[in-house]
């Protein structure tokens, strides 16, 4: 790595807390100056402005929440329960991650009111985690884990549904009851209605 790249990682790195808690509108040239430590020159000399730098600090903090939400979830050998991991660590691995909650839903949200380039950066990342459930799904079902009967995009969608929005609520309230309430309901329901059920043999 040259040290033009270390030096445009680490403005990454400091700025991806700014966007992820106060938004793109919301992040001043000054609170960016004032986290990496450098001047205006010193930021544009390494990205075309500053939408280019709000989109990679989007992508640095997803890639960090994607990281501790798959942790450990492949070693699963059985996927129902490889889901019902996914689902923990949503719930349990958010400290460590880019302060400022979950990148996604911060970054959709603001993105709506006219951010394209942020906004299609939110889907990409949505379409990757839809696409990974989706994945765990359909080997479930070909392993005869899951029913057959279960649509994998439409159970990743009620998946990521649920979490997203029983974490909003979890951290308007400052409670986190709502998503553990959720993850026993995700369990349940994972367990009743998704896993797949063997006839006994005669």
């Amino acid at each position: 790595m040259t040290k033009g790249e270390q030096t445009r990682r680490e403005i990454v790195e400091k700025a991806a807390p700014l966007f992820n808690q106060k938004g793109f509108e919301g992040t001043s040239l000054a609170d960016l100056m004032q986290a990496t430590g450098l001047q205006k020159g010193g930021i544009y000399r390494h990205f075309s402005g500053k939408k280019e730098l709000a989109a990679e600090a989007f992508n640095y903090a997803w890639e960090k929440a994607v990281r501790g939400r798959l942790d450990g979830v492949a070693e699963v050998p059985d996927c129902v329960n490889r889901l019902k991991k996914t689902i923990d660590n949503f719930v349990e691995r958010r400290a460590g991650l880019v302060p400022g909650g979950c990148p996604l839903m911060n970054t959709a949200v603001e993105a709506d009111d006219g951010n394209p380039v942020l906004r299609a950066r939110a889907r990409k990342a949505l379409q990757g985690w839809t696409e990974r459930l989706s994945g765990i799904a359909s080997e479930g079902i070909e392993k005869q884990q899951i029913d057959r009967h279960i649509s994998p995009l439409q159970l990743s969608q009620l998946i990521i549904g649920s979490l997203e929005g029983a974490l909003l609520i979890s951290r308007l309230q400052n409670d986190d009851a709502p998503l553990r309430a959720m993850r026993q309901h995700l369990d349940e329901y994972l367990e009743k209605s998704v896993r797949a059920k063997h006839e006994p043999k005669r």
